[in-house]
């Protein structure tokens, strides 16, 4: 069993140390605060199975804290501390959703047995969210589709840092899935039951974009008749995706960066701020280092929003998926017309693997839509297909045609793998089994192609299944 965590939250040193040792002489990963805000603090860097708090403390209140973390952090358990014969307190926290309480000075035993309960709760409660997710499907990260390697590079670390209160930087081109991996993120994560809120920043100009974000107090400005509830509050406790950051000017840029180090807001016009609780997704189509570099972009947001990096490949580089795309797509849009388009012919998926994809998995499935709504049978073929797709195909791809070569495909049907592993064996045996040449030829990376050869066992001298010898070399 996973070492179980405990924050130990009590004003007096003395026996905050006492505690904290006892515990840990238990077995028990201890971390300790002296108050309340130190504990928020370090509850939005770590996350805890136990918060052990005592009720009476300066500043902000063990009642307080208590209320902060069921709101913000419902995974962790809460175990009050208090006075001898403080009847009334313990009653009232409780209500407010305490697991358990301790009188002080507290027994070892007692302290030992009822934090390790609150611990194996909470524990509990974790395993039955994995599996209600498991059970509802999304315990897989629903959207990010792929095999290749370098997406399920993106999966691994999606579901690294999705349980983490840290911001997430998504590069990748447009129509890659960027807004996917942030609500996955979402999804995976302790916030999971607040509402996912986005915003694409590019799409607001630049003289309402701190009105959307941070909203405004009534009469802040000619036409604020009422009070408007910006992005960033309609997020408290749950995630913000900034799509398109790098498109925000340097002064909103700064505004941002001081609501994320201080976690404090003020709307337009308001005198006053207020704390809020917000995870912070953002994502770019350009590399923001170089914008950076250019001076386009604050260093000091970077580095803040930079936490961890999600690179999203672009499709033309994990070309292996798209065959897996596209039949997902024609299951997603399989609806738009019952009995139509059931599935893709075999002259349409080699048409959808010979072009580059500019849009990425965007255009890919826009394309099976528009096939499926123009399938006048129970097959996709290629005069179903977008214009773009038959008149633009790229034949320095897959297999690299030259002019004249075919391919046979098999008349009992198109086994995608079949193809995919005969157009690398062509591609390796055109370039004498020279791995950086043909993994050019393939528009793959270097460990792309590698990872491929091992997969299908491919040795030199093996001949294709599909592909005419006349056609080699």
């Amino acid at each position: 069993m996973t070492q179980a965590s405990v924050l130990v939250v009590e004003d007096n040193d003395l026996e905050r140390q006492i505690t904290a040792d006892t515990l840990r002489e238990e077995g028990f990963a201890v971390e300790e605060a002296a108050v309340g805000k130190r504990a928020i603090e370090l509850l939005a860097l770590s996350r805890f199975d136990v918060v052990l708090t005592d009720l009476m403390m300066p500043g902000m209140s063990g009642e307080e804290l208590l209320a902060n973390v069921r709101g913000s952090y419902p995974g962790s358990q809460v175990v009050v501390l208090t006075a001898h014969g403080s009847t009334d307190s313990v009653v009232q926290a409780m209500k407010a959703g305490a697991f358990d309480y301790l009188e002080k000075p507290t027994d070892r035993e007692k302290l030992v047995t009822r934090v390790a309960k609150a611990a194996e709760f909470a524990n509990l409660q974790q395993e039955n969210l994995l599996l209600k997710r498991r059970l509802e499907g999304t315990f897989e990260i629903e959207g990010i589709i792929g095999q290749d390697p370098a997406i399920q590079e993106v999966i691994r670390l999606v579901r690294r840092v999705a349980p983490s209160n840290s911001t997430v930087l998504i590069q990748g081109e447009s129509g890659t899935g960027k807004e996917v991996v942030a609500k996955a993120i979402h999804r995976l994560s302790p916030r999971a039951a607040r509402p996912f809120v986005a915003i694409n920043c590019s799409a607001i100009p630049d003289n309402l974009i701190e009105n959307e974000l941070f909203g405004h107090e009534r009469g802040a400005f000619t036409g604020a008749n009422e009070r408007k509830i910006g992005l960033f509050e309609s997020a408290d406790k749950s995630t913000l995706f900034l799509d398109e950051i790098a498109d925000l000017p340097q002064g909103m840029q700064a505004k941002i960066l001081r609501v994320l180090q201080e976690k404090e807001l003020r709307r337009v016009g308001g005198n006053d701020s207020f704390r809020i609780d917000v995870r912070l997704v953002a994502a770019s189509n350009r590399n923001i280092a170089e914008e950076v570099g250019e001076g386009r972009f604050r260093e000091d947001l970077y580095y803040r929003i930079n936490v961890v990096t999600v690179t999203m490949p672009p499709l033309r580089e994990r070309r292996g998926d798209i065959a897996l795309l596209a039949n997902h797509a024609l299951a997603k849009f399989g609806h738009l017309a019952e009995g139509r388009g059931k599935e893709i012919g075999r002259e349409a998926m080699e048409v959808l693997l010979d072009y580059s994809w500019p849009g990425n998995v965007r255009q890919l499935e826009s394309a099976i839509e528009r096939a499926i709504l123009l399938c006048e049978g129970d097959t996709v073929t290629p005069r179903d297909l977008p214009q773009e797709v038959l008149a633009r195909k790229t034949p320095t791809r897959v297999g690299e045609r030259q002019r004249g070569d075919k391919y046979e495909i098999p008349s009992e049907g198109f086994n995608f793998e079949t193809f995919e592993r005969d157009a690398i064996l062509q591609a390796l045996e055109r370039n004498d089994w020279v791995i950086a040449k043909a993994a050019k030829m393939l528009a793959m990376s270097y460990r792309t192609l590698q990872y491929r050869i091992d997969k299908f066992g491919l040795k030199r001298g093996e001949q294709s299944k599909a592909i005419p010898p006349e056609v080699k070399g």
